[in-house]
């Protein structure tokens, strides 16, 4: 089993890749291979394994959408093989995470809830073959400039690309519930009811604001938006073994 993850530039310190690597390791029953991919693993726990982040020849001066995880598929991706689970540093695990490698279909990625009628992913767990997809980043190579006036964000060009190729199959909702959009209730209930762990729930999803740390101490990162601290995320986001 491989799981991996990416840190780049300034956004996530070290500690996000080893409270990762924790939970992790807290919610596997099997052998597994953690790898991190970046280029700099200061401060990153000697138990996993650090790879370099791939080059992948963007301007440095445009907007974070995370373009580098598209990196993952190329042929010899980090000469790792098999089936592999990528996930993002800021998802906070609440449960075993097993099923991930053997729910059924080729590529698997969770539902973005932002826009809930669009079948487009959220690439902050999906689950991958390596090698199986290149088309993917060297089309991407070849074709950013219009990429970019096409989608807004690496996720939104995968799931295209996906569609096209093979099925874009969905995680069951319940086991990747958004914070924001499944643990915080909405609008007045915001002010009176907290944050909770949503029923079936295995990996929570942080996108955009709030992140792990702030959702701790309920602040949403949004003026419109309120929540209630989330003191229970700390019982999970930890680097406790």
């Amino acid at each position: 089993m491989n799981i991996i993850c990416m840190k780049w530039g300034d956004k996530f310190p070290a500690l996000y890749v080893n409270r990762l690597y924790s939970m992790v390791l807290k919610n596997t029953s099997h052998p597994f291979r953690f790898v991190c991919f970046t280029e700099d693993s200061t401060g990153i726990r000697p138990e996993i394994e650090i790879q370099a982040l791939p080059e992948l020849d963007i301007p440095s001066n445009l907007p974070e959408r995370g373009w580098r995880k598209l990196s993952v598929f190329a042929e010899n991706f980090g000469n790792l093989k098999g089936t592999t689970l990528f996930l993002d540093l800021d998802i906070v695990i609440v449960d075993n995470i097993d099923d991930f490698f053997t729910y059924p279909g080729d590529f698997l990625i969770a539902h973005d809830k932002h826009r809930p009628a669009r079948l487009e992913g959220n690439s902050s767990v999906f689950r991958f073959e390596i090698g199986q997809y290149p088309e993917i980043l060297s089309y991407f190579i070849a074709n950013f400039t219009n990429i970019r006036q096409e989608v807004r964000h690496e996720q939104a060009y995968l799931s295209r690309e996906i569609k096209k190729i093979s099925n874009l199959n969905f995680w069951p909702d319940e086991w990747v519930p958004s914070f924001k959009y499944r643990c915080a209730p909405s609008r007045i209930k915001s002010w009176f009811t907290a944050p909770s762990i949503p029923s079936g729930a295995k990996i929570i999803l942080f996108h955009g604001l709030p992140n792990p740390p702030e959702a701790i101490k309920g602040i949403s990162g949004k003026w419109h938006r309120h929540i209630k601290p989330s003191p229970w995320i700390k019982d999970y986001w930890n680097e406790e073994c």
